[in-house]
């Protein structure tokens, strides 16, 4: 299986998508597509002159979270892929499935339209990570069976807790891999790239957002649709921490 190309969906309760909408495209410098979806819930931010990466869903059920689509040449054959690798069918819309992972993560696979150019930096930040928030006991067989899917480098992350799945040159999003110390169900959520956590944190509670918490090199925030994503000290451009960084 070959991704050409990623877009990472943040999942907001259908009440609140309009201050999704909002919010996001004040934060990453884009504008909204057309609505798609027999609701209307799906959407695309749209940069200006590059490829989107980033979509937003309107959900029903729950407080909603993040997914990933994966964009391949041949939507069956990963399909039959991820099934192998312990995957299981949620929906098959004919040329794109929602499954779930074996942790229970639901992600998509979805055909390649030729996108190429990674959006941008904006305002000192790119939205450039999913990450994964796995309960102990699911860990390894998850981290087993992303990296199986995506065929990515899997590296050790910063701290113990974590992994990190790093894509080819020029795809735009990464994976983190987190070991959460609770048996929970597995969630996702965004992470930004930032050059400077704080102002990154300033400019989005100027928008709407509220800082949740801190951590060693990141802040949890709250977006005006009641989800968290988090602001993390990494090079926007190359996604890697600052030198020194621990």
């Amino acid at each position: 299986m070959t991704i050409r190309w990623s877009y990472a969906f943040a999942d907001r309760p259908t009440a609140r998508l309009a201050d999704a909408c909002a919010f996001w495209t004040a934060a990453t410098g884009t504008r909204l597509s057309a609505f798609r979806g027999d609701d209307g819930e799906f959407v695309t931010l749209l940069p200006e002159g590059t490829d989107p990466g980033v979509k937003l869903q309107g959900v029903t059920e729950g407080e909603g979270g993040a997914h990933l689509d994966l964009c391949t040449d041949d939507v069956r054959e990963s399909t039959a892929l991820a099934r192998h690798l312990g995957a299981e069918p949620v929906a098959d819309h004919g040329d794109w499935a929602v499954l779930r992972s074996p942790g229970g993560q639901l992600f998509c696979v979805v055909p390649w339209h030729g996108e190429a150019v990674r959006p941008p930096v904006v305002s000192g930040s790119r939205l450039d990570q999913v990450r994964l928030d796995i309960p102990p006991s699911r860990y390894d067989a998850e981290s087993a069976f992303w990296a199986g899917l995506t065929g990515w480098d899997l590296r050790a992350g910063s701290r113990p807790e974590f992994a990190v799945l790093r894509p080819p040159a020029g795809l735009p999003h990464r994976l983190l891999l987190q070991r959460l110390d609770e048996e929970r169900p597995a969630s996702a959520h965004l992470d930004l790239a930032c050059a400077d956590i704080a102002a990154v944190r300033a400019r989005h509670e100027e928008l709407g957002a509220l800082a949740v918490r801190e951590g060693p090199h990141w802040t949890v925030m709250r977006d005006p649709a009641g989800g968290t994503y988090c602001l993390t000290g990494r090079d926007p451009e190359t996604g890697g921490l600052p030198a020194g960084a621990g």
